[in-house]
């Protein structure tokens, strides 16, 4: 069964901006899934629409079967959003924040109760419990607005820039919390402008552009499809020189690091050969964290009618 299933969806506002174009989606169900796009492509309009918090003009939306506009109150149970914007009352203590959420869905408060203490400590926001929301940090006020989302347990989850904000502790520690719920049966769906966090975290991605589905696609498919690798490689020393090789380019990012990008295909072996030839001897390898990042910029040029010379 499809978590999320959206055909020839269009939105049309009133100053006649189209903001989303006869779009097409489909959500597995447990997929964690990354929806990106450039600021403005139709991202919020679309998630907005899904949420009931916007007005199609046409199409379909499903949500485990369930039509939107016959069946809407099936739909809402099943979804938990995140919006970008904190839109809690920030003068209740933290707690009555997720009470207050676990009551419009008719949780009992005793229930209500175990359901928000155990979001709390997840989020390590427990100690914070009397607190008035205002007083937070912009990153637990955000871990609030996942807590809060997650009290009525929904099927899927929608996360709209969930760690803005965040430190990278706090961040790793998300992600991590993140995949044991989808682990656990949550089907997630994620938009993100660090894309390094879509590329860690997804197994599936669409690209919306100027109201349309650019691209919709497995992720390991998808980056399948560069034509170079970039590595960075640390150094025990600073070298000299560096050597010249076909289908590589190196790059000095600092005395003792350096970039590697090779065209695919290419021999390993020759660069390590060349680099022990001059006498420079590496410490470390890892690949640069950029491959989504590249591919995004690249498939969104391609859309507009841009050359394309990473696919």
């Amino acid at each position: 069964m499809s978590a999320l299933a959206v055909r020839k969806l269009t939105k049309v506002y009133r100053n006649g901006h189209r903001a989303l174009e006869g779009v097409d989606l489909t959500v597995d169900e447990g997929d964690f899934f990354a929806l990106l796009g450039p600021n403005g492509a139709g991202k919020s309009t679309l998630i907005g629409i899904v949420a009931s918090l916007v007005n199609k003009t046409e199409g379909e939306v499903r949500v485990f079967g369930h039509d939107l506009d016959r069946e809407p109150e099936p739909v809402k149970v099943s979804l938990g959003l995140v919006p970008q914007e904190f839109n809690f009352n920030l003068f209740l203590p933290v707690i009555e924040v997720v009470l207050n959420q676990a009551g419009y869905y008719g949780i009992p408060r005793r229930e209500a109760k175990a359901r928000a203490e155990y979001a709390l400590r997840q989020f390590d926001l427990w100690d914070r419990r009397g607190t008035q929301a205002r007083l937070l940090s912009g990153g637990m006020k955000r871990r609030l607005m996942i807590a809060r989302a997650l009290v009525h347990r929904p099927r899927l989850l929608i996360l709209d820039e969930p760690t803005a904000g965040v430190d990278i502790e706090i961040r790793h520690a998300m992600w991590s919390f993140l995949r044991e719920l989808n682990t656990g049966g949550t089907t997630i769906i994620l938009t993100t402008h660090y894309l390094e966090e879509a590329e860690h975290l997804c197994r599936s991605i669409a690209i919306i552009n100027d109201g349309r589905i650019a691209e919709h696609v497995d992720m390991g498919a998808l980056l399948g499809r560069l034509k170079t690798q970039t590595l960075v490689l640390d150094l025990k020393a600073r070298p000299m020189r560096l050597p010249r090789l076909d289908g590589c380019v190196l790059t000095r990012l600092d005395d003792r690091t350096l970039e590697v990008r090779v065209t695919k295909g290419n021999s390993m072996n020759r660069l390590f050969e060349a680099l022990a030839r001059d006498g420079i001897e590496v410490v470390s390898l890892r690949n640069k964290q950029n491959r989504l990042e590249q591919l995004f910029l690249a498939l969104v040029e391609n859309d507009k009618g841009g050359g394309d010379s990473l696919l």
